[in-house]
């Protein structure tokens, strides 16, 4: 009986220290470059991508950091020249998931600037606590400052709707057009959960189990959320999930789906209301393409007409990420935003 009880002690034991270390709040970890890129607005800090990553792009992309705030770097991406076209991913990916929407534009016309979100990636890592809207937006608006953007075309879906739309609020006048596709820039009015998955990870600790200890299981299923599941392979996969776990902080993809509100009195409702607002008093050329097989946003589509009633509607079979699925279907609608900004 003994021996029993010396070993349920030292489960618990182990359990509590478990839990200690998965709800600490984490550290912020600084990304570190080699060499130079020379952009006509400045000479910023190069970051070679490792060899995972390199394999998915072509040479010609630029990689680089924007230190937005001491130590606060966001790892951007680009390639070609032209009409800046700012394309902003969401939660849990990052520029990367641009890189066949930027394949197939014509390059020699246009300029795909993809960064990605601190957190996530190659950009800074921080503690939880520092994942709030507010933060993002002034972050990533920093990058649009910082590379002197007085004109782009935006191409937004998942967090990025929010981040990218309140990012561009910050700076009046710089958004021409739009091309958005699962996402949302409204508050709840009433209590409520994106999803089922959203719900089960607000709870102390299970989120942490699930999303954190777990990520590879976590990561597994992103093929789920998809259209076509063969279109998230492990080596996409890994795209995403590599980075947070080689960098010892993976806290950013819990903390941002926690960060999504589930009521008029979320932490995020605030600046939601303040993008809304932003949205509702655009008179911009813009176009929606949306993935109507997307179990967490598909059903977010009407809001998006009832904010864009103007703007054509391009219903695809795909699912939550759709620059795996359909990235010819979004660079079309990108080069017709392009040329209607051009004409005006």
């Amino acid at each position: 009986m003994r021996a029993v009880f010396k070993v349920a002690a030292v489960l618990v034991v182990l359990f509590v220290v478990a839990g200690l270390v998965l709800l600490r709040d984490g550290e912020r970890i600084i990304p570190q470059g080699e060499g130079k890129v020379e952009l006509e607005v400045g000479v910023f800090e190069a970051f070679p991508l490792p060899n995972y990553a390199a394999a998915a792009v072509s040479d010609d992309y630029k990689s680089y950091f924007i230190e937005v705030e001491p130590g606060i770097k966001i790892h951007v991406l680009e390639i070609g020249q032209g009409y800046p076209v700012y394309l902003q991913h969401g939660n849990p990916t990052t520029g990367l998931l641009y890189r066949k929407v930027a394949q197939s534009l014509p390059l020699d016309r246009v300029r795909a600037i993809m960064p990605t979100m601190v957190g996530l990636g190659f950009s800074t890592k921080i503690p939880a606590s520092e994942h709030t809207l507010d933060n993002h937006m002034r972050w990533m608006n920093g990058v649009l400052t910082t590379l002197n953007l007085t004109e782009a075309v935006y191409v937004g879906q998942d967090w990025g709707g929010p981040v990218g739309m309140g990012a561009l609020s910050l700076s009046p006048g710089v958004l021409e057009g739009a091309v958005i596709m699962n996402t949302g820039f409204s508050a709840p009015r009433a209590p409520m959960d994106l999803s089922s998955a959203h719900a089960l990870v607000k709870t102390p600790l299970v989120g942490e189990l699930v999303v954190e200890a777990l990520s590879p299981l976590f990561f597994a299923r992103l093929a789920e959320v998809q259209g076509d599941p063969a279109t998230m392979p492990p080596e996409v996969m890994d795209l995403y999930r590599r980075p947070l776990e080689d960098s010892g902080n993976g806290k950013a993809t819990l903390a941002l789906m926690r960060m999504v509100a589930d009521g008029p009195d979320h932490a995020s409702a605030p600046a939601l209301r303040n993008v809304e607002r932003y949205v509702e008093g655009l008179d911009i050329p813009a176009e929606l393409v949306w993935g109507m097989n997307d179990p967490i946003l598909a059903k977010g589509l009407p809001v998006m007409q009832g904010l864009f009633p103007a703007a054509p509607v391009t219903e695809t079979e795909a699912g939550h990420f759709l620059q795996e699925e359909v990235p010819e279907t979004i660079a079309a609608a990108v080069m017709r935003i392009v040329e209607r900004t051009q004409k005006n």
